[in-house]
């Protein structure tokens, strides 16, 4: 793990749809630099938690901070500027442009040109986006999609499709890459290289939150865990104590804890 201090901090968060409560009195903390695994059955409240944090649901209560700063949610294009970047438990693309024109667009939040730019062309504008499609390149071949930049979406596979939206995340210069689901639908080869590139993505300096399904990869990956069920959190430490936790077998088998 590298970094020292708190990232990302949030306490006593809840978040209520009606009368159904999604989530109640969750708190926890990433530090800077090491990679967070978040687990829990289905209907656990680990999307609806990763909702709060970018930006797309205001929470009912609690405190969000990250980076040291109190945040308010439901703006999410400021939390993006302040450097937080997502993912989707199912692919959200723009199948009908290319490798290069999605990660580019995920470039908008540190780029100066605005409208005037855009319409006038001028030198500065035009400079901006050879520099845009020269970084969205490089982070093309950092996520390792060796298919050339112009294949369109819809045509590569499964697999360069999730690295494609890392790359599109990456692009934004994050500070926390938070992903809902990377593994889900890969095969043992692609989840392993999908290993390799998060532990790669960490020794960068970004650190890494992440929603999985697959146990084995979270405890072969994460530095600590968070398991909620039923939208609280029941565990929290290194993985091994996390996976030995009589709560969290009950949880995921179905039993009571004593």
């Amino acid at each position: 793990m590298t970094g020292t201090g708190a990232l990302l901090q949030f306490t006593s968060i809840g978040k209520q749809f009606g009368g159904l409560s999604a989530l109640s009195d969750v708190s926890l903390h990433i530090q800077r630099g090491e990679i967070y695994g978040l687990i829990g059955p289905n209907g656990a409240g680990k999307t609806t938690l990763f909702n709060v944090l970018t930006g797309l649901y205001q929470p009912s209560v609690g405190e969000f901070r990250f980076n040291g700063t109190r945040y308010q949610a439901g703006k999410p294009h400021v939390l993006a500027q302040a450097g937080i970047a997502r993912t989707f438990q199912n692919i959200r693309l723009f199948a009908n442009l290319t490798a290069l024109e999605n990660v580019m667009i995920g470039r908008h939040v540190r780029t100066r040109a605005g409208v005037f730019g855009a319409l006038l062309r001028n030198r500065v504008t035009r400079n901006e986006e050879q520099a845009i499609a020269e970084r969205a390149r490089e982070l093309l071949h950092y996520v390792g999609i060796d298919k050339p930049a112009q294949t369109l979406a819809k045509h590569l596979s499964y697999g360069e499709q999730r690295r494609l939206e890392i790359a599109r995340a990456l692009a934004t210069d994050p500070l926390l890459l938070a992903l809902d689901e990377p593994a889900a639908g890969m095969n043992a080869t692609e989840t392993e290289s999908l290993k390799t590139l998060l532990q790669i993505i960490r020794s960068s300096g970004i650190t890494v939150l992440l929603i999985e399904h697959d146990v084995k990869l979270i405890m072969g990956l994460c530095d600590r865990v968070a398991v909620l069920d039923y939208g609280r959190k029941i565990a929290e430490g290194v993985p091994e104590r996390v996976r030995n936790d009589p709560a969290v077998i009950a949880a995921y088998l179905g039993g009571e804890d004593e």
